[in-house]
């Protein structure tokens, strides 16, 4: 028998950040403002060149202004 999860096609990691938003939506107001704040996340990365580490930047960011930059130089 197979877990409802794996068998509707999600991972566990996706199980559970779905599980986890339910909760913290189910939540009173105070409560439910903390759980989702610990919820955020913010992930940083840096180019390492010749043995040494760049800026640290945002990966959303970064994805969105290369995405953008994608985006219009295949319209030219």
């Amino acid at each position: 028998m197979a877990f409802a999860w794996k068998a509707s096609g999600l991972t566990y990691n996706r199980y559970l950040a779905i599980a986890a938003r339910v909760v913290r939506r189910s939540l009173k107001e105070e409560p439910r403002v903390q759980a989702e704040k610990r919820g955020e996340m913010d992930l940083r990365f840096a180019k390492w060149q010749n043995g040494k580490q760049g800026e640290n930047k945002n990966l959303a960011t970064a994805n969105a202004a290369a995405m953008a930059d994608h985006a219009d130089h295949g319209q030219s």
